[in-house]
């Protein structure tokens, strides 16, 4: 197995020490042994591909769903917990560019739909994953010509695509119950809402189950090879012949399974810390009282929210590798950019941190769909941080794309990502990527007066 990052990164024996873990837990799925048959394998038991699995299922076709860890163990059960609009790195400019005005529109729609999707799913499974309570989204401008650029995009979201954001200038932030020192502005975004991870997936993996999916843990894939009426899917100990295949691995995808996959992905690395529980007072103190998904605009973004009990969580992208040296400097810089946008809390401990991989694509756009010249091989990857949403129905379309429904997907979707221009310096150039936008945007600081 071929993958960016040092061993450590893919460690299945190691859990992160992730707040969900705390709040969720299940009974280990069994490793495949021996030799097995089905109509659809599916690699990955996150968001997408237990998605895919139930699609699958709904249309009376088998499926088994092969995990290298555990459900949850990946990004699925690691992440921040927004369920929101996303799934590509290109503006609504970009994708007007390069895909025409309709097929921007339609992919807006499509993230729409998205949300609604892990919604009706919530609902129609009986999952209990902690929704809420607060509705809908706000980025706050981290500069004044952030906050001059958030307006003319609320413009031009207005007039392009009919979509009215709420703009709150920054001397109504703390009426609003979002003040921090570091924000010259926001945008209310009403769609999508808060959501456990872990509970999530976890409950995905059950509903899959109970619809005769069979999900087995610790059964990384090794060896995925064509033969005839199928594939052969190869784990350390057990072999599976199946029709069709879905990756569903996204940022802990390997380079060699396929090898069509090579080069097209680029996994980043995300940091998230979890503060002990916030009295009232101390909420009060900051003026943060909102349990709203919140994040701010920079390029290397931070991303926080209040959890329902009282405990904050704030994340931020960068680090660029496993190493534990590396890792802890990362979460160190965490640790001061939250306590510089919310210095009423800089005394409060942090009680849990961790770390995971995000997906990008060398188009910086997902994709669900077959993997061209490779019948029955189908992948959905490339969730750009946004996952929860976009993973989730992105999987299920794929799933049923497999059960032979003839889908029309926006064009940002549809599309199979390029490769990026020189694959081997992948990492070297995010690495110049993130310099360039640190000093581009310097140090989190307090907001200048007007």
């Amino acid at each position: 197995m071929r993958r960016l990052y040092a061993p450590r990164a893919y460690d299945t024996g190691r859990w992160p020490d992730s707040h969900w873990r705390t709040t969720a837990a299940a009974p280990p799925r069994p490793s495949l042994e021996g030799d097995h048959v089905a109509e659809a394998g599916i690699i990955g038991a996150g968001y997408a591909g237990l998605s895919a699995a139930l699609a699958l299922a709904e249309a009376g076709i088998g499926a088994v769903v092969l995990e290298a860890g555990q459900p949850g163990w990946g990004a699925s059960g690691r992440n921040g917990g927004f369920c929101c609009m996303g799934g590509s790195k290109l503006s609504d400019a970009q994708l007007v560019r390069r895909f025409g005005h309709d097929e921007a529109a339609a992919f807006r729609q499509w993230q729409i739909d998205a949300v609604a999707h892990v919604e009706r799913t919530l609902a129609g499974r009986g999952i209990d994953a902690e929704v809420g309570p607060d509705k809908g989204e706000i980025c706050l401008a981290h500069s004044e010509a952030a906050w001059r650029e958030m307006q003319a995009k609320a413009a031009l979201k207005r007039a392009s695509f009919g979509i009215d954001y709420r703009l709150i200038p920054r001397e109504e932030l703390a009426q609003e119950g979002l003040s921090t020192p570091a924000a010259y502005g926001a945008w209310f975004d009403p769609v999508g809402f808060p959501l456990n991870p872990m509970r999530y997936v976890l409950g995905l993996a059950e509903a899959a189950e109970a619809a005769g999916v069979r999900v087995h843990g610790d059964s990384p894939v090794t060896s995925l090879a064509r033969e005839a009426g199928g594939w052969r899917l190869v784990t350390p100990a057990g072999t599976l012949r199946a029709r069709q295949v879905l990756i569903a691995t996204n940022g802990y995808s390997s380079e060699d399974l396929p090898p069509w996959i090579a080069g097209r992905t680029l996994p980043a690395m995300s940091t998230i810390l979890v503060t002990r529980p916030l009295s009232e007072d101390e909420r009060r103190a900051q003026g943060w009282t909102r349990r709203v998904m919140a994040y701010d605009s920079r390029r290397l973004l931070h991303y926080f929210r209040l959890l329902p009990d009282d405990r904050f969580l704030f994340g931020m992208r960068g680090g660029l590798s496993a190493d534990p040296a590396e890792e802890a400097a990362v979460r160190r810089q965490a640790r001061a950019d939250f306590e510089a946008m919310f210095p009423a809390w800089a005394e409060v401990e942090t009680e849990r941190e961790w770390s995971g991989l995000v997906c990008l694509t060398g188009s910086l756009t997902p994709y669900a769909g077959p993997v061209p010249g490779a019948e029955g091989l189908w992948a959905a990857f490339g969730w750009h941080g946004n996952g929860v949403s976009s993973a989730s129905y992105g999987g299920h379309l794929a799933g049923r794309m497999m059960a032979g429904e003839r889908l029309r997907l926006p064009a940002p979707l549809a599309t199979p990502p390029r490769r990026f221009p020189v694959p081997a310096l992948r990492l070297p150039m995010l690495r110049l990527a993130y310099w360039y936008h640190s000093l581009r945007e310097g140090p989190v600081r307090p907001a200048q007066s007007p």
